[in-house]
């Protein structure tokens, strides 16, 4: 079995495959100071609890924008599943062409984005992550990876305004029946939530001049099922994409250590 492992600023997402079956993913408060045997004991107990013996793992795949976490995710590999971590990074086989000016600056998350989109829905595409960042990336027909852009996510956008604005708290992110709220609370749902699908749409909009309209648009992360209900530029929401690019990326580097 492979686990793998999407190391992000807010949440790990963890998913098991059996071959090309995913057979659960779960998800995990980032602690950027937690140990190798804090995170193995963990995600050793999760799998056991899912009926998973962490003995049938074999490999593990990792995605990580963390760098405080490097070691940890290292020590947790080999201490608690006996297996040296693949971690996509310079080095490591993608398979598409990576068409930044440095491509060593590209999120390993945002490689793998780009690697499943082509992989489960053709080029050109355009990837939109609902994360700790609001990633746009896209892909031509050959599945290239062309670029994106970078914003502040929805919840960081709110810590940011309640921590600077003295009279403002925090608020649930629900979209309101309005867009004209009439209380605090709604009104500042309604300037973010629907400003973040206005932003995603303007975006994609511009992304869709650049590459074709007709690209696909899959939105992921976890604010992407709200959003994409709330937006007509959403084609697919794709839950577990990053996951699927680590195990692509992974069967594509075994395939080339076995030749």
């Amino acid at each position: 079995m492979l686990l793998v492992l999407d190391v992000g600023n807010t949440n790990i997402v963890v998913g098991v495959f059996d071959g090309e079956q995913l057979l659960f993913d779960l998800r995990l408060h980032t602690h950027e100071r937690s140990t190798g045997d804090e995170l193995g004991l963990l995600l050793a107990d999760l799998l056991r609890r899912r009926g998973v013996d962490i003995h049938a793992v074999t490999a593990i795949a990792v995605s990580n924008v963390v760098p405080a976490l490097g070691r940890t995710i290292d020590e947790l590999s080999r201490e608690y599943f006996e297996c040296t971590p693949m971690v996509i990074g310079p080095g490591i086989r993608t398979g598409i062409k990576i068409l930044y000016d440095d491509p060593r600056q590209v999120g390993a998350d945002r490689i793998a984005n780009a690697i499943a989109a082509h992989h489960i829905y053709g080029g050109p595409a355009i990837m939109v992550d609902f994360g700790t960042a609001t990633t746009i990336d896209a892909i031509n027909e050959r599945g290239d990876y062309l670029g994106g852009a970078l914003a502040p996510g929805i919840e960081l956008s709110l810590d940011a305004l309640v921590n600077r604005a003295a009279k403002l708290n925090r608020v649930e992110l629900i979209a309101p029946p309005s867009v004209l709220g009439r209380t605090t609370t709604s009104s500042m749902q309604a300037g973010l939530v629907y400003g973040y699908v206005a932003l995603a749409e303007g975006l994609v909009h511009r992304v869709k001049a650049e590459v074709g309209e007709h690209a696909k648009v899959i939105a992921t992360g976890g604010m992407a099922t709200m959003i994409a209900g709330l937006t007509s530029v959403v084609d697919h929401v794709d839950q577990q994409l990053t996951l699927v690019g680590l195990r692509l990326v992974h069967a594509l580097n075994v395939e080339d250590s076995q030749d």
